[in-house]
């Protein structure tokens, strides 16, 4: 059970669909080939919508998509046409939205991993594989990865949990080629990502894309590179064989998983409301992951 999404109302625009973060609308006067695409403050952890919200966080989403976007444009097209605090974008989401083509999606999330840990741990101490992708015997959570590996996973709706998939089926689903392209992009983009976050002080452990069609052509969409799609771990402090301190929400998962909170993450109630420090702490994290990266000093 998650929280309910109440979606702004915008003049001018038609509210179509709510993620767990983000609120998707088109042109209220019919389709032009254009959506609107606007982050949210709210939060999800284990597939619940949070009741909580932390401040800023559409607005450091989207300021560091903006930003990826530019780092990736000579590796693969985006869906944007423009962003921020733009004439194009309604003044109440103003900083937190971005004009966008629409695309014509594929079923799949595109994930790279460069190190071992989450989900593709839990799948290798099973079979020594992720998503069908052989490893080497002997590594431990955090493990650096000889190559970066691409381990698609499924599209869940909200309140489901995507799930790892192999190679072959996302070929099955949308085809050899397509599937072939789709990997080659990811672990492209996951490269210049993680050289960059490198250079920053900043391990990029892994991170999940989207891509669609437009025209003919494969565009990336969605968010990212943000801490939302993203492990980011403070480099001076990695070390394997632990988990690792993130620039993510991970804060907040540690919380609702402690006496603390009182929750059984198994049972049917959801999620309790964060306490004002998770809240803050958690707004730290991913305001710092933006300076870092960027450089810039967020403007809030």
């Amino acid at each position: 059970m998650s929280a309910p999404v109440e979606p702004l109302e915008l003049a001018g625009w038609t509210h179509t669909y709510s993620g767990k973060v983000r609120d998707l609308y088109v042109p209220a006067a019919g389709e032009d080939g254009t959506v609107l695409v606007v982050a949210s403050d709210r939060i999800s952890a284990y597939d619940h919508v949070l009741s909580s919200t932390i401040p800023d966080k559409g607005k450091v989403l989207t300021a560091l998509s903006l930003w990826w976007f530019e780092q990736l444009r000579d590796i693969v097209p985006n869906h944007l046409l423009s962003g921020g605090v733009s004439t194009d974008v309604p003044a109440a989401v103003a900083g937190r939205a971005m004009l966008c083509r629409k695309l014509e999606m594929f079923p799949v999330e595109c994930v790279a991993r460069g190190y071992l840990t989450g989900s593709g741990l839990v799948e290798y101490r099973e079979n020594q594989a992720v998503c069908g992708v052989a490893l080497p015997a002997g590594l431990v959570d955090g493990s650096r990865l000889a190559e970066p590996i691409f381990t698609p996973a499924t599209k869940a709706e909200v309140g489901e949990h995507d799930e790892n998939v192999s190679f072959e089926h996302v070929a099955a689903s949308v085809g050899a080629e397509a599937a072939a392209e789709l990997r080659d992009l990811t672990i492209a983009v996951y490269r210049r990502a993680e050289q960059i976050a490198r250079e920053r002080g900043i391990v990029l452990a892994d991170t999940k894309l989207e891509f669609g069609r437009a025209d003919g052509v494969t565009v990336l969409g969605d968010e990212v590179l943000t801490p939302d799609s993203s492990r980011f771990w403070p480099a001076e402090s990695w070390e394997p064989g632990r988990a690792q301190p993130s620039f993510d929400k991970q804060f907040v998962r540690d919380w609702l998983t402690s006496a603390a909170s009182g929750w059984d993450r198994n049972g049917s109630e959801p999620p309790p409301v964060l306490p004002a420090e998770v809240v803050e702490r958690t707004r730290e994290r991913y305001v710092d992951a933006y300076e870092r990266l960027t450089g810039s000093t967020f403007a809030g």
